[in-house]
């Protein structure tokens, strides 16, 4: 980008900067205010602001048709958010008819340019449709950015041999690194591997303490391991076993 180009870019890019900062506070009405002059100019993340505030009823009653309309300018401008939140308007047939090939469609957009979030709905919408080779690679590209969801997808697919060979170490390091930033769902699964020593040696105080802060987190499948767990420890153990819960819930190690 050339200066001139930079010179001419910088007032719209510093008022957007202001309105966040006023989105950020809670102050909606002057962010609209100036997001509303730029989306009419063709600023696309602008368009996607506005969307957000129709669809979340910030600032302004809530409204899907609305939001799409917008979000439909965004998406058509190549932003990558826009294009995302178009998709998922599409996926959950909010304001836009419902339809998944749609939503399939500009996720892949979004996720070609690197939206981690888009990459990570893609892969479960292939993983789905079992392309599981595609909703691996997609899958490896949102956890490349840190994405937990898609972290917790990987040890499955490894763990349950779905497009890959079935490696339970492999399976165990992905749920490790998602455990770690607090998906539930990989708790429980990193519960369930200490359990039946899959990819490690069996540990049932280990497991339930990574079960029990799964389930407090809201994971529904670490109930169905919880007692098999319980059943090999003491009452001394099991106590222990919620102590290291609650300092897992804090970021602790088990």
């Amino acid at each position: 980008m050339g200066w001139l180009e930079r010179f001419r870019r910088a007032p719209a890019e510093n008022a957007m900067a202001t309105a966040l900062a006023a989105a950020q506070k809670g102050d909606y009405a002057a962010a609209l205010s100036i997001w509303e002059p730029l989306a009419r100019t063709g600023n696309a993340r602008a368009q996607n602001n506005i969307a957000a505030c129709f669809s979340g009823g910030h600032g302004v009653a809530p409204d899907a048709g609305i939001a799409a309309k917008w979000l439909k300018l965004s998406a058509a401008a190549g932003d990558a958010v826009g294009q995302r939140n178009l998709a998922t308007l599409h996926f959950r047939g909010e304001g836009v008819p419902q339809d998944d090939a749609e939503a399939m469609r500009l996720y892949r957009l979004a996720a070609d340019q690197g939206d981690a979030a888009a990459q990570d709905m893609l892969s479960w919408m292939l993983a789905e449709q079992g392309d599981y080779e595609q909703a691996r690679l997609h899958a490896e590209r949102a956890a490349a950015q840190g994405v937990a969801a898609s972290m917790t997808r990987l040890g499955n697919l490894h763990h349950d041999a779905l497009g890959v060979e079935r490696d339970p170490v492999a399976a165990l390091g992905w749920w490790r690194k998602a455990a770690g930033l607090g998906d539930a769902d990989a708790q429980a699964m990193l519960g369930a591997a200490h359990l039946t020593g899959a990819g490690v040696a069996p540990d049932p105080m280990t497991a339930l303490a990574w079960l029990l802060r799964a389930r407090d987190g809201g994971s529904k499948l670490a109930a169905k391991f919880i007692p098999a767990a319980t059943t090999q420890l003491s009452q001394a153990e099991r106590d222990e076993a919620a102590r290291r819960a609650a300092r897992l819930e804090t970021g602790g190690a088990p």
